[in-house]
């Protein structure tokens, strides 16, 4: 077979092993606590080039605070003081999360159906990743055509 025979390249994808989120996930994501400030939570995303930050409260994940909760309670607020303001009070309570061995199709898909911007992924509890929409962008870019 020639490699322009369409049937060699479907073949080539069907042999091609599932990608879990364990593969492509940033590993140890950068988390802040519920009662930083938000000022705190800015200059880490600013630092780091995130757009988001899972937030923990001893240790256990109780939400995510994305660079547009940021803009958006500064906005509403007409200007937050993010010295005082805390995370908890600006983060997104209801989370997305995955498992490590979660296949990339299947958390993409559910990303994509409920605009979601980012991934959580947990291992018994506790937070080892995170798969944003960039990745899957940077993810897709790379695939074979």
């Amino acid at each position: 077979m020639s490699s322009q025979d369409p049937t060699a390249r479907t073949l080539s994808i069907r042999t091609t092993r599932p990608t879990t989120i364990a593969e492509v996930m940033t590993d140890a994501p950068h988390t802040i606590g519920r009662d930083e400030k938000l000022a705190q939570a800015y200059d880490v995303m600013r630092r780091f080039g995130l757009r988001h930050l899972p937030v923990l409260d001893g240790g256990r994940l109780v939400g995510v605070l994305s660079q547009r909760d940021l803009l958006f309670v500064e906005a509403a607020a007409g200007g937050v003081d993010g010295r005082v303001e805390k995370v908890g009070q600006a983060m997104a309570h209801d989370v997305f999360c995955v498992a490590p061995g979660d296949l990339v199709t299947d958390v993409a898909r559910e990303m994509g159906e409920r605009k979601y911007g980012c991934a959580v992924v947990l291992d018994r509890g506790s937070v080892v990743g995170i798969f944003t929409a960039t990745d899957a962008l940077r993810l897709l870019s790379r695939a074979r055509t």
